[in-house]
């Protein structure tokens, strides 16, 4: 969607493919990331390095024993071993990246590399009349049934994922859909692939290559590749799934090729999160994702040992024994040997429990000092969703106003800053700082502004005392018809220019004219509309977590007395019409850098990077919310208040941390928020993806093609026939047609700088219609035995399994290491 210290979760993302740099549906974090690259940026920007580097203890393989048996934990069995299924998941991807080809892989700073042991070229060779890309395939590469991988490999999977044939249970066929044919070189080895129209993301293709055993048929496709794979071609293979004992097992593919895996096997276990701790403890471990808490504990072990504190000596220092003074001991010893035989039986079975916690922790220290805590950023980022299908988010202007009340900042520091991470927040909906496409964008929609957030609130009606005030139709309407006349007359303007209809231009300039006259009056008739134009943005669902409201409601001052202490906040309809202009030029700026789109942003100053007095004039008093209930911002009668759904579940402290400080950052501008705490298993399913939420948080991993890969995520929705929308991973249901616009066609040029520049204009449009908020990039923390070489926090890149193992042993005390199982 996953995370360590800060929300964790499971990354809902349905492209299979290895080189996604992450595919699983974060939860608590939600995970679901794309990588794209952001605005207008300098060619320093879009080369800068990664937020954070990899920490995996590299070592040379010449370092690395020969031998031994990897403890690995997973979250869960496969379900599938068909990476291109729908419930594919992490594990499948990890057991895929083990065993099957991946002609591209992904490098340290997330970008795609072509794999040697599978290719020895792979280009573009004509453009015209249409695009052709030959692929020469390495002579020494063969499955582990001894067949070469060829042309007959490539041709079934392009027909069992170009969506022509129904009969196969596909997730998804982008990029197939665009082949056209696949022929034969010379022989087997090379493969030419003509495609209809011209795809940009080509070397998203055919990773994982499955052989045409399982392609060649849909129930072999549908069916056979659950549980088992007739043929692979990596550097293990595939030998066994227990389901009693929760273990996938991999071992060493005698027909490798390539450089030989240092390891024996590796032995994938189904560990949940929470028991993660316990398992480290317990030493059945080598290699896990662990939250921060687990991560606090090792160091703490770490700790201990250095200065020399056994585990006994540390359970008496901060552990169970911890607690016990000489006077308690005393006090313990004389009624456990006391003439009181009942109370004396009672105090010995509690001692006795206490002694054995104590050697409990004492030996699980001891264990645990024996790992190292090896963390960088995750490939994914946590992001605040808005879902715009209906209700006050509806409103561009209301998820504007969210937008610049929060602190990203703030929160950033707040989950990665402790952990000793890099705590910059993602500038990007698309890429991750280090990948080619990335670039800041976020000045589409500009920085945290209470004042801004107010002021765009009063220009959407939501006004103080609106939650108690009936709809301007139930009763008397804010001014006088002469007041109406007058307000038309002073300002010479029509209410078509205003805001689309005359009667609802003429409400605002009566109620500007009001402002100055009968206050009282005139705060009735601040009701816009909101504004609709060709770009407008269209929501949909997302991560939603419940729980009551933490802590008391932020009370804000209230408006001081008198007539215009109402009204004045409130903007005319022309302003807000200006300034949504505004942000759409300001995110043409960042599109092209030039046009009345660029000079429409250069007025933009301060570090704010947003159009000061964005819906309300400059000067204009900002809107404030009441200590009671009748002052609170409302409109026609309804309080302003957003749902706010987080996952209830253990691991999922971190997230409900971040939500409860967004709380108050909302509080602070008068948006207050239901918040709902709800499973783990249904926040995703129930809430997020069926759109039942206002505001949810999670995350999306990032991807090498975001052409490709984050179309789907920001893809305008479209209507069904039965009413519904249609929105394909669009979960906050905020699209525009000029968005898809442009990943179309980002996709479909050839040229590399062309089509990065597309995806970062389309960046700056999402950023526009705040429909999302990126937050955070995810933190990677992973405990691994301190003699592990080659694994860890990956960071962007993937691990190469064939290095992975354990370091040589320097010294004869250590020479058994060489012959290491579990």
């Amino acid at each position: 969607m996953s995370q360590i210290g800060a929300p964790r979760g499971r990354t809902c993302s349905r492209s299979p493919r290895s080189r996604t740099l992450r595919s699983v549906a974060t939860l608590t974090s939600a995970v679901l990331a794309v990588t794209v690259l952001a605005g207008c940026s300098s060619g320093d920007e879009a080369d800068e390095a990664p937020a954070a580097a990899q920490d995996n203890a590299p070592a040379a393989r010449d370092k690395v024993a020969d031998g031994g048996t990897l403890r690995w934990a997973v979250d869960a069995l496969p379900s599938t071993l068909n990476s291109f299924q729908a419930d594919a998941d992490g594990t499948t991807s990890r057991i895929a990246g083990a065993v099957l080809p991946s002609l591209y892989t992904l490098d340290a700073r997330g970008r795609p590399q072509r794999n040697a042991d599978y290719l020895e070229s792979a280009q573009v060779v004509e453009t015209e009349p249409k695009q052709v890309v030959l692929y020469k395939l390495n002579q020494q590469a063969v499955w582990s049934d001894g067949r070469e991988i060829g042309a007959p490999d490539f041709v079934a999977q392009w027909r069992a994922l170009s969506g022509r044939d129904t009969a196969y249970w596909t997730a998804r066929n982008s990029g197939y859909e665009r082949i056209e044919k696949i022929e034969r070189g010379k022989n087997d080895l090379e493969v030419r692939v003509t495609f209809a129209k011209p795809y940009s993301d080509w070397k998203s293709l055919f990773t994982p290559l499955y052989p045409k055993q399982v392609m060649g048929a849909p129930n072999t496709f549908n069916d056979g590749a659950r549980t088992t794979l007739k043929a692979t071609a990596g550097p293990f293979l595939l030998k066994a799934i227990d389901r009693k004992s929760s273990t996938v097992t991999l071992t060493r593919n005698p027909r490798w090729w390539g450089q030989p895996a240092k390891l024996d096997s590796v032995v994938l276990t189904a560990v949940p999160r929470a028991d993660r701790a316990a398992a480290l403890a317990a030493g059945t471990l080598d290699l896990a994702e662990i939250d921060r808490s687990t991560a606090e504990r090792i160091a703490l072990a770490l700790r201990d040992a250095r200065a020399g504190r056994n585990g006994a000596q540390a359970a008496l220092a901060h552990g169970p024994g911890s607690s016990i003074t000489p006077s308690k001991a005393l006090k313990s010893w004389a009624l456990a040997n006391g003439s009181d035989e009942e109370k004396a039986a009672e105090v010995q079975a509690a001692r006795t429990k206490n002694q054995q916690a104590i050697a409990a922790y004492a030996s699980a220290q001891d264990t645990l000092a024996k790992y190292v805590v090896r963390k960088s950023l995750e490939p994914a980022y946590t992001q605040l969703s808005l879902n715009g299908e209906s209700g006050p988010l509806a409103d561009e202007r209301v998820r504007r106003a969210v937008a610049r009340a929060i602190n990203r900042q703030e929160l950033a520091e707040s989950v990665l800053k402790p952990l000793g991470l890099p705590a910059k927040p993602p500038g990007s909906h698309l890429a991750l700082a280090g990948q080619a496409a990335y670039a800041d964008s976020s000045d589409a929609l500009g920085s945290q502004d209470t004042e801004e957030a107010r002021a765009l609130l009063a220009d959407a009606g939501w006004v103080p005392g609106g939650a108690v005030r009936k709809p301007a139709d139930a009763g008397t309407k804010a001014g006088s018809e002469a007041e109406r006349k007058a307000a038309e007359k002073a300002t010479g303007k029509t209410a078509d220019k205003a805001t689309g209809t005359k009667e609802d231009a003429t409400k605002e300039e009566a109620a500007k004219e009001g402002a100055q006259k009968e206050g009282a009056k005139a705060e009735g008739a601040t009701d816009a509309k909101k504004k609709e134009g060709s770009d407008t943005a269209s929501d949909e669902g997302l991560y939603i977590v419940g729980d009551d409201k933490p802590g008391e409601r932020r009370t804000v001052p209230a408006p001081a007395a008198g007539a215009e202490s109402a009204t004045g906040i409130l903007a005319p309809a022309p302003a807000a019409a200006r300034q949504s202009a505004a942000l759409l030029a300001r995110a043409e700026a960042l599109d092209t850098g030039t046009g009345s789109g660029a000079r429409a942003a250069l007025p933009v100053s301060g570090t704010d990077k947003g159009v000061a007095g964005a819906y309300a004039p400059r000067g204009t008093a900002a809107p404030v919310t009441a200590p009671d209930a009748a002052r609170a911002l409302g409109k026609d009668g309804k309080a302003l208040s957003l749902r706010f759904v987080l996952p209830s579940g253990p691991g999922s402290e971190s997230l409900r941390a971040v939500g409860d400080r967004i709380v108050r950052m909302l509080d602070a501008v008068g948006i207050r928020t239901e918040v709902t705490k709800v499973s783990d298993e249904s926040f995703f399913k129930d809430h997020v993806a069926s759109g039942d939420y206002d505001l949810a948080l999670y995350s999306w991993p990032a991807s090498a093609f975001p052409a490709t890969d984050a179309r789907p995520i920001f893809a305008k929705p479209e209507p069904a026939s039965d009413g519904s929308l249609l929105v394909e991973q669009n979960y906050s249901r905020v699209g525009t047609d000029r968005i898809d616009q442009l990943f179309d066609q980002a996709a479909g040029t050839l040229d590399e700088e062309e089509a990065r520049e597309l995806v970062r204009q389309a960046d700056a449009r999402i950023w526009a219609a705040a429909g999302s908020i990126p937050l955070y990039q995810r933190p990677q923390l992973v405990a691994a035995k301190a003699d592990l070489v080659n694994a860890g926090a990956w960071g962007l890149a993937g691990p190469r399994y064939q290095d992975i193992g354990f370091k040589k042993a320097e010294t004869s005390k250590g020479a058994e290491r060489n012959s290491r199982t579990p």
